[in-house]
Parts: C-alpha cells; sequence; structure tokens
C-alpha cells in the first residue's frame, strides 16, 4: 500500500516523513497565489534530501509556462494536478515536453460522472488520486472531508492504473478505507496536520503509515 503525505514545508520535515515510511512526499509549489504553496526553490531544497521517497509536486495552477517552470526548477518524480476537461491539452502538452515525468491527475468526487471522467483521464494519466471538493472552494482536496466512497469505490474497479484515495482520511478511518476500497494507495493531508496546520505531526503520520501498511486487502 502506496502512502502519500502533503504538505511538507522544509527539509527536516521531509527527511522525517522519509524514515516513517511514507511513499511519497507531496509539496504544493508555487508563485504564492494561493495559500501554503511554497517556491520551486524550496521545494527543490527539500527535494535533494529525499533518498528512497517520491517526490510529488502539487500545482494548483494550469498555466502551461508556470508548469513547465515548476517542472524544470523543482525536477519532480509525480506532477499532480487537478484539470478540467476542457484543459486536457495543457496535460498532453507536459506529457509531450516532458516525457519521462509521471503524471498524476486529480478528480473530485461528487456524482456518476466522476466516474466518466476517471475513464478519460486514466488515458493520459500514470496515476488518479480521488479528492473531495467542498462548494465554494476554489480548488480540490485539503478539506478535511470524506467523500462518496461508494461512487470512489467503482472508479477504483474500473479503472487500470493506479488509483489512490485521498479526501478526509486519517489514522482513524484509513483502513477502513482500504478494507473497503482497495485501492492502490492513501494520501492524508488535513488529518494529519498539526493543529495549527503549520506542519505535520509526525505521530499521526507514523499512525497513518503502520495502520495503511499493515491492512490486508
Amino acid at each position: 500500500m502506496i502512502v502519500q503525505i502533503y504538505e511538507v514545508i522544509n527539509e527536516d520535515e521531509a527527511k522525517k516523513l522519509e524514515e516513517l515510511g511514507v511513499d511519497h512526499v507531496g509539496m504544493l509549489v508555487g508563485k504564492g497565489k494561493y495559500p501554503r504553496e511554497i517556491s520551486c526553490e524550496k521545494a527543490r531544497t527539500i527535494s535533494n534530501v529525499l533518498k528512497k521517497s517520491k517526490k510529488v509536486v502539487l500545482s494548483i495552477s494550469l498555466d502551461e509556462k508556470e508548469l513547465q517552470e515548476i517542472i524544470i526548477k523543482t525536477k519532480p518524480d509525480i506532477l499532480q494536478i487537478y484539470p478540467k476537461e476542457n484543459e486536457l491539452s495543457t496535460v498532453k502538452n507536459i506529457i509531450k515536453k516532458f516525457p519521462k515525468l509521471k503524471i498524476m491527475l486529480g478528480i473530485a468526487v461528487i456524482d456518476e460522472k466522476s466516474i466518466d471522467l476517471a475513464r478519460e483521464y486514466s488515458k493520459l494519466a500514470d496515476y488518479l488520486i480521488l479528492d473531495t471538493y467542498k462548494q465554494g472552494d476554489n480548488q480540490t482536496g485539503a478539506t478535511g472531508l470524506v467523500h462518496d466512497w461508494g461512487i470512489s469505490k467503482k472508479i477504483i474497479e474500473q479503472i487500470k492504473i493506479p488509483v489512490i484515495l485521498a479526501g478526509g482520511l486519517g489514522p482513524d478511518n484509513v483502513q477502513e478505507a482500504i478494507k473497503k476500497l482497495k485501492p492502490y494507495g492513501v494520501d492524508s493531508k488535513t488529518r494529519t496536520d498539526l493543529e495549527n496546520n503549520q506542519g505535520k505531526d509526525l505521530e499521526k503520520v507514523k499512525q497513518f503509515v503502520l495502520k495503511a501498511k499493515s491492512t490486508k486487502i
């Protein structure tokens, strides 16, 4: 079971997550337009301390030039983005420009239409990540809320590429999610944060990793 943890903010934290067995260490990278974004330079510094974990960079922006700049400067193993259906041309151009880069496309699990979207995205992506959308937010994810696992289960069963489950997962419910949905991996951000949201609660991360990796499917 792959474990992905967001959002790393410094080198020491990244090293500790790797020591705890986190497989994918995630960083939110941008130019400060959105809250909590770190710079490309900071992300690269963090990436340099990781020896085993895959470096995952999340960009909320879908500006193609900005994406290219982020990829070139941070050199991630995986780029995670949440495109809309009419923005897939950007994804295709990024794939063409960076053929060795792994692409993780995010899907807001809302209704049955999300299943059709997953089928479409799976033709382009190396991974899918299923996340929660909160009405009124300008982004998907980091809500701390669980979405409809029934829809997510259908996606996981129908899609042939690896699917990572996100959205309101923490040490308290990750085992239940794995047993019910059998995803390729699980992702946590909000429910493994410190109470002030300024960094990771390493004990919660430890419990999340232990429970996720010990769950039999």
